[in-house]
């Protein structure tokens, strides 16, 4: 999945105004503004698209952590310069607090019923022996469940 597909589906999952959006950015050290978050959560064959970068998601979902859960130690963290889903799925983890039995529950909304030692896997170091990399189809279906989970309406 591309970046802006998330940065649309959170929005989206959590009906997010832009104003909170912007807001979320900003608690993850980045100062964007209307117009620029507008041009990423435009779709491909849109004009006006403009891609979000790796790090720039990044700083979103380090703010989307800071808004939900309160920064650490009072430090904004310093954002991946390079994303993959297994990334992204691990700063939702942490945003929304939840445990395996959550994430589970959560992929069991859309039939996906993935054994606690494949999930454990998945938040493994990359140089681990069991570590396994998210693969779209999972990470698309993560979402669905969540929007099933959390969507209001």
């Amino acid at each position: 999945m591309n970046n802006n597909d998330v940065l649309r589906r959170v929005r989206y999952i959590f009906d997010y105004s832009d104003q909170v959006m912007l807001s979320i950015f900003q608690q993850g050290g980045y100062e964007s503004n209307q117009s620029e978050l507008l041009t990423w959560l435009k779709r491909e064959e849109e004009p006006g698209f403009v891609a979000c970068k790796d790090i720039e998601l990044a700083r979103f979902l380090n703010g989307l952590i800071i808004n939900n859960r309160g920064a650490k130690d009072g430090v904004i963290p310093e954002p991946e310069t390079v994303l993959n889903n297994n990334i992204i799925l691990r700063k939702l983890k942490i945003a929304l607090d939840l445990q395996a039995d959550d994430l589970l529950a959560i992929l069991k909304l859309v039939s996906v019923e993935p054994s606690k030692h494949e999930l454990s896997a998945l938040f493994r170091r990359a140089d681990h022996k069991n570590y396994r990399q998210c693969q779209d189809q999972l990470f698309r279906q993560f979402l669905n469940g969540m929007e099933k989970r959390y969507r209001q309406g």
